[in-house]
């Protein structure tokens, strides 16, 4: 009798470490992707689902090989947004082109592999940057829109805004380019 008492208590204590355990890991990818997790979830619609997902994301970003930018390259990069920034006075929808190539172009030389579909791109980009994906996402589907003609000016701002987001962070450095897009565009579209 003793001997079941015991076993039923180690079960009980086996069961218990492993709820704690998958606890731990949930609120682990919760704090890590932050409101990725949310997104994720809700197109997964099932926590196991998502969460396998943002494991698999963490697994396939640990083999790329992800490098800071040199300097110089981040002041040529800095230098070619303001640039983009400058064309979006006369040609907003081109300036939001160029904005989502730079972008593609910064991705690429920091070692994340953007021939990839689009999706995938923001997915490896969400291990890093949990909170600037999503202005990716809103920034790319604008991007297209706007090829399409079929993005307003305010869209094409925003999507500036949100393409400017991810890009300060992909330069590696803790100010955004030295021209504020938002101010910037801002009071160009103001005039």
């Amino acid at each position: 009798m003793v001997w079941i008492l015991v076993v039923v208590l180690l079960l009980a204590l086996v069961g218990a470490g492993v709820v704690i355990a998958r606890q731990r890991r949930s609120q682990q990818l919760q704090a890590g992707f932050g409101p990725e997790y949310g997104r994720t979830l809700a197109d997964h619609g099932d926590r196991h689902a998502a969460e396998d997902e943002l494991r698999e994301r963490r697994e396939r970003h640990e083999q790329l090989e992800i490098r800071e930018l040199e300097p110089e390259a981040r002041e040529r990069y800095a230098e070619r947004w303001r640039g983009a920034q400058r064309t979006f006075v006369d040609q907003p929808a081109e300036a939001v082109g160029e904005a989502d190539a730079l972008v593609s172009e910064v991705m690429s030389e920091r070692g994340y592999p953007v021939e990839d579909d689009f999706d995938r791109r923001a997915a490896d980009i969400s291990v890093e940057h949990p909170v600037v994906v999503e202005n990716y996402r809103a920034a790319h589907e604008i991007s297209r829109r706007a090829g399409n003609h079929e993005a307003s000016t305010e869209d094409l701002r925003q999507a500036m805004i949100h393409f400017r987001a991810l890009f300060g962070e992909l330069l590696g450095v803790d100010d955004r380019p030295r021209d504020d897009t938002s101010e910037d565009i801002n009071q160009e579209t103001q005039s």
